[in-house]
């Protein structure tokens, strides 16, 4: 098979060239995440029959952003015209994820709309979410290296059992989190949890 043909049957992306740009855009804690995020992503793209190669590649490139200063992103928001909201100018770290998806379509040639949605709200979700939207947050949450949230055992269960009910439980468990922490929740996250809330319950 040559090269021109892979890069086609694989949506103009290397699994290896990706891995590899994530190694050195980011520190090593860091990029052990990602690993961890498009192991899982692909995992759970098999389960629900999902393209396994896109949420591998979303979950190489959701954190690319992460590494950068809050000042970097900042500029770059304001530069390209990325819409910031007052949760993330007040929480600029929380533009990793807009930032990230502008990113993977200006340096690492992402043009895939999905992945880049993805990638967009892996933070805080949106209400109605795709498929990959919905593989990408729970595989955040959930990768092998994640150790610190609430009743991560049943969760990851879950997520294989049912992806809605699983998306759910994620978002009412960082809220509570963000509630008991007397941290500030981004209105898109709440929003999230509403939308789902209703259709699930």
């Amino acid at each position: 098979m040559g090269k021109k043909e892979k890069e086609s049957q694989e949506g103009g992306y290397e699994m290896a060239k990706l891995r590899l740009a994530m190694k050195k855009a980011l520190n090593p804690r860091r990029y052990e995440h990602t690993l961890g995020v498009a192991y899982m992503a692909a995992a759970l793209a098999m389960r629900y029959g999902e393209d396994v190669k896109k949420a591998q590649a979303a979950g190489l490139l959701h954190d690319c952003a992460k590494n950068l200063s809050n000042e970097k992103r900042m500029k770059i928001c304001h530069k390209n015209g990325i819409p910031i909201s007052e949760a993330e100018h007040r929480n600029p770290f929380l533009l990793h994820a807009k930032v990230g998806s502008f990113l993977a379509k200006e340096k690492y040639g992402i043009q895939d709309q999905e992945i880049l949605d993805a990638i967009a709200c892996h933070t805080t979700g949106k209400p109605g979410m795709g498929m990959l939207d919905k593989i990408l947050y729970i595989a955040d949450y959930i990768e092998p290296c994640r150790n610190q949230a609430p009743d991560l055992a049943v969760v990851r269960r879950l997520a294989f059992e049912d992806l809605d009910q699983c998306l759910y439980r994620i978002l009412k468990d960082t809220l509570e989190y963000l509630e008991a922490s007397r941290m500030e929740c981004d209105i898109l996250t709440q929003q999230t949890y509403e939308y789902y809330r209703e259709c699930l319950i």
